[in-house]
């Protein structure tokens, strides 16, 4: 351990490889997208029942991340990333051996606490080893690791899923995170703040309302609509009285007053709706280069890789950009881009062009990078250091909602649309690109609204941080 901390002390990037290496865990977690279609046919499945392998996992850590920011503010960075790597090893060993589907989604809970863990504190550990001169082209390099692990993940799902089956998604990530729990001792320990009060109400209040929340827009399909009703109502609720609360704590989660500022409002709305959008490329692409395109198992993998390849190259680009571009500028950039890339999958028809697809989601991916970069740039400016652990929670918080309620919304985008060109008598092919465009050309409007609303804000020409 003292060799580690030595180590670290002496060449803080290895600080950001291993901060990184136990980050890589959860965005490897496109591997699984991969495996959906083995999944779906291993469980006999309805495709629709495959968003609950994802709202299972994201939900819960959607749910508990800036709780768990929190803590790491309190009681240092590192034991809360070392229990992160421990429960995400646990739960990788789970996930391989459901033998029903109903295991499989209970270890993907243990897996969403695992990450919450890992991810909320990630971000303050690695900034936390350089000074804060440094801390855009750091917050690049550990949004790159988060780009490369998804990028990693599709490849070797492709690998390895036609050989091992789908556990082989599962089974190949637990060396690397109990690597990750051995490498982290070196870290340091973070700074805590251990003689304030945790506000266990505040958090009580924030999980019922992003559960509730996303509960209710997985329950927009239901015909009869009175859960989802119910659950809308417990969201504004609990919401109220989380808001209310950690405007009279001492110590809250997280200090509303800074959402008072338009622009800081504005970046973080922006990063959930890109993420909606964005995870079209991951929810429904694989189903589009299994049936349409004819892709091989690996070869999907490659493909589907297009779009994490993007934010992996953006990242470290993004990064060096902010010393000398505003991030306002570049995240306003970064959905533009998004938002014609969109639309350009969206075009995707019966004849699979592959490489022009590739290359849209490339874009699509490099878009989302340079906003993901640019709102951890404005977060960690506008949130005290010593809160360093809830503003990196805030930026991943808002990815994790965005790809939550991207897996349903988008999901039930899809089927309308296919049901209702099936229902005009279309053949099945034809449907399901009746169902695949438009779910793309929607989900396109999002960065674009976003991109128009900072427009109007003056983001491209403002010089303000």
């Amino acid at each position: 351990m003292t060799r580690l901390m030595q180590l670290t002390q002496r060449h803080p990037g290895f600080g950001v490889f291993v901060v990184g290496l136990g980050t890589m865990v959860v965005p490897f977690d496109s591997s699984v997208n991969v495996a959906f279609p083995h999944i779906v046919r291993a469980f006999a499945l309805p495709i629709p029942a495959i968003q609950w392998v994802v709202i299972s996992y994201t939900l819960t850590y959607a749910a508990l991340m800036l709780v768990f920011g929190r803590v790491g503010d309190m009681i240092g960075y590192r034991r809360v990333f070392l229990a992160g790597t421990v429960f995400s090893t646990l739960a990788f060993v789970l996930c391989a051996l459901a033998r029903s589907y109903e295991a499989l989604l209970a270890a993907r809970f243990v897996q969403g606490v695992g990450a919450a863990l890992t991810l909320s504190c990630g971000p303050a550990l690695a900034t936390g080893l350089f000074a804060d001169a440094d801390r855009s082209r750091i917050l690049g390099w550990y949004t790159m690791a988060f780009g490369l692990g998804a990028v990693l993940g599709p490849v070797i799902a492709g690998q390895m899923v036609g050989q091992f089956g789908w556990q082989a998604v599962f089974w190949f990530r637990a060396p690397v995170a109990l690597l990750a729990f051995v490498l982290a001792f070196g870290l340091p320990a973070g700074r805590g703040q251990e003689k304030q009060s945790f506000d266990a109400l505040g958090a009580a209040w924030l999980i019922i309302t992003i559960s509730a929340m996303l509960a209710a827009l997985n329950q927009l399909k239901a015909p009869e609509g009175g859960l989802g009703i119910a659950m809308a109502v417990v969201t504004v609720g609990a919401g109220g009285l989380f808001v209310r609360r950690q405007l009279r704590t001492p110590h809250p989660i997280i200090d509303m007053r800074y959402f008072r500022d338009p622009d800081f409002a504005l970046v973080n709305i922006g990063h959930t709706l890109l993420n909606v959008a964005g995870f079209s490329v991951m929810l429904l692409a694989p189903f589009y280069l299994d049936r349409i395109g004819g892709l091989s198992v690996s070869m999907g993998g490659v493909a589907l890789a297009s779009s994490p390849l993007g934010i992996m190259l953006s990242a470290p680009l993004a990064g060096r950009w902010a010393a000398h571009v505003p991030p306002r500028r570049l995240a306003m950039v970064g959905a533009c881009l998004m938002a014609g890339a969109q639309f350009a999958i969206g075009m995707a028809g019966v004849e699979p062009y592959i490489g022009p697809m590739c290359l849209a989601m490339f874009a699509q991916g490099f878009g989302l990078g340079l906003f993901q970069v640019a709102h951890f740039d404005i977060a960690t400016v506008t949130i005290p250091r010593a809160d360093r652990g809830v503003a990196g929670s805030l930026v991943m918080m808002t990815r994790t909602v965005g790809v939550v309620t991207g897996a349903t919304v988008l999901m039930l985008t899809f089927q309308t649309l296919r049901a209702s060109a099936a229902a005009r008598g279309i053949p099945d092919t034809e449907a399901f690109l009746s169902g695949f465009q438009g779910a793309f050309r929607i989900a396109a409007l999002l960065p674009l609204m976003v991109a128009l609303v900072c427009g109007m804000r003056g983001w491209l020409r403002r010089s303000a941080r």
